[in-house]
């Protein structure tokens, strides 16, 4: 049973109120109280320090992590950051109202065939991804070209992503082909078209 759902319960509360400490506390020397203080509130203290967990420095700042997406690789930056902290809030701002996905689907036809979806619908698989595992790790490995046109810039990119969880545990590697378009209301660049060429 939790902590949460035991304190939920009224007959298994671990907190005395007013009356019951008074009449608890009454049963106790001033010397033999004294030791149980001094015993039990480092206890208490030290049930909160784990050695095992890093500390947080305080002066790192979550935001040098996220980019205002002023270019391309800034979308990507934005990306794996997406990825890596699990944030599906972050990764909808990556990609456009307007975004496709396209990939392979040796499922369709007799010999397979390009399937796409919108936005919505990427919206929701990858919010499932990101619930499904415990670590996401996306590393953008290399572009292996680049075109730009206008607003809009294309970008060959080879890519690794392990994906760790407690029933599955997956490496990748793969190929994406992104169109990026800057967007005139905001000034951001996103994602409008990711073309998956990954032979999985």
């Amino acid at each position: 049973m939790s902590l949460i759902t035991a304190l939920r319960i009224p007959e298994r509360r671990f907190f005395l109120n007013r009356c019951s400490a008074v009449r608890y506390f009454g049963l106790f020397s001033s010397s033999s109280l004294l030791f149980l203080v001094a015993i039990v509130l480092p206890l208490i203290f030290l049930g909160c320090f784990n050695p095992f967990a890093p500390e947080l420095d305080e002066d790192f700042d979550l935001s040098n992590l996220i980019t205002e997406q002023q270019s391309p690789e800034e979308v990507l930056s934005n990306f794996r950051t997406a990825y890596t902290l699990k944030d599906s809030l972050l990764y909808s701002d990556v990609i456009d109202e307007s975004f496709i996905f396209e990939f392979f689907d040796p499922g369709q036809q007799a010999t397979g065939g390009l399937t796409t979806w919108g936005r919505d619908v990427d919206l929701q698989t990858t919010g499932r991804l990101l619930r499904e595992f415990d670590v996401v790790d996306l590393v953008w490995l290399n572009t292996l070209f680049e075109e730009s046109q206008g607003p809009f810039e294309r970008r060959f990119v080879r890519f690794n992503l392990s994906l760790f969880g407690s029933d599955f545990n997956f490496i990748l590697t793969g190929t994406a082909i992104f169109t990026f378009k800057l967007d005139e209301e905001d000034d951001k660049w996103r994602i409008v078209r990711w073309k998956d060429e990954s032979d999985l």
